[in-house]
Order: structure tokens, then C-alpha cells, then sequence
């Protein structure tokens, strides 16, 4: 039997995903996406009633799987430095595996065209993960919202930057695979941990 209903949509959005990643938004085309998934395009349109609808729909998939692999802070350990250290590395993971830099990319380029969905990307990636760190730090030591969110930029800034960007310029390799078992990181911890170390060093004594 034929795959039907949220399963079918679910498996055109994953075969939409790799079309765009592989060829862009402009280049990919709904008889490509239609033909990856195994279906019609008829059966295309009558879940996604344009090639635009289906961008924001791989977005919004994008999105959660973001979202659910990075969780939260407090979800690593009960130890606040080494929690924040392995959020910060899982998210490092995530942004420097090859298909989460292709995605960059495409939404990059078409940031011009659908503004909406490129906000919707960078909220996911970058606003999401500053709020549940910055929530985090204010729970855990008592800070005000400001300095919170301060210290929650200023930490993923030193530990994002220049990194990210030479993975969207292509000068680093970008990771081929990915394990979101949280007990595996394939990034090295002492740096990161160092970082950690100095942030909560430099923040005001309760």
C-alpha cells in the first residue's frame, strides 16, 4: 500500500528538502520534487498549492528538526557550566553539518524573494538557541533579562564566529554526518569549556 495522507506529505517534504539543497529554489522544479518523492505532481499540488507554499513548508520542517536536536540547556546536565558547554557544542554540530549550511544558503539567496521565510530560518537557528541559552543563564544565575541576553550573544558570537562563516564561504569542511545522540559530540569540548568557564568568571556574584 502506497504511502497516504500525513505520511505522504512528510516524505514529499523530505524529497522537496533534498531538491533544494541540491539545485536551489529557482532551479528546482515541482516535476523533479514529484518524481524524488515517487508521486504525481497533481498529488504535489494538492497538498502544497505552489512551489513557494512548499519552500515555507520545508522551512517550518527545517525548523523543528533544528529545534528538537538542539533542546535545551538544561537537558545535558545539572551542572550549569557543563550544560551550557554541551548546548553550545551540540549547537555547533548543527550548524556545521553539511546539509543545515546548504539550507543557510538557500535561504540566503532567497531572502530578497520570501523575507518571511528567511526570518522564519533565522529564528529557528540563531533566536531560538540565543532565547533558551539566555533563559537558561537567567534561571540558573539569577540574572536580569539585559544581561542575560547579553551574555547569551556575546558567548554564541565568540564560539560561532569566524567558524560559521567560513562554513558558508566554504572554507571548512563541513561535516558529512551527524549523530544527535547527545552523549557524542564531534567538536572539541576544552575550548568551548574554557569559553564556558570565562562567561560565568566574568558575570556579577549573586
Amino acid at each position: 500500500m502506497g504511502r497516504r495522507g500525513d505520511e505522504l506529505r512528510e516524505h514529499m517534504l523530505w524529497a522537496a528538502t533534498e531538491v533544494f539543497l541540491e539545485v536551489g529554489f529557482e532551479r528546482a522544479s515541482m516535476d523533479v520534487i514529484a518524481a524524488r518523492a515517487e508521486t504525481t505532481k497533481r498529488t504535489l499540488y494538492s497538498h502544497f498549492e505552489s512551489k513557494e507554499n512548499l519552500f515555507f513548508a520545508v522551512i517550518e520542517l527545517v525548523r523543528g528538526l533544528v529545534l528538537n536536536r538542539l533542546k535545551y540547556p538544561q537537558d545535558y546536565s545539572q551542572d550549569p557550566i557543563e550544560a551550557v558547554t554541551l548546548f553550545c557544542a551540540r549547537y555547533i554540530e548543527i550548524l556545521r553539518y553539511e546539509p543545515a549550511v546548504q539550507m543557510c544558503r538557500v535561504s540566503i539567496s532567497e531572502a530578497a524573494r520570501f523575507p518571511q521565510g528567511a526570518a522564519q530560518h533565522f529564528d529557528a537557528l540563531f533566536t531560538e538557541a540565543h532565547s533558551r541559552l539566555s533563559n537558561f543563564l537567567q534561571k540558573t544565575l539569577g540574572l536580569t533579562d539585559s544581561i542575560g541576553d547579553e551574555t547569551a550573544w556575546k558567548l554564541l558570537g565568540q564560539l560561532l564566529y569566524p567558524g560559521l562563516l567560513r562554513s558558508l564561504f566554504g572554507v571548512n569542511e563541513l561535516a558529512k554526518s551527524y549523530n544527535p545522540d547527545e552523549k557524542v559530540f564531534d567538536v572539541d569540548l576544552p575550548p568551548i569549556r574554557k569559553a564556558v568557564e570565562d562567561m560565568f568568571e566574568s558575570l556579577p556574584k549573586r
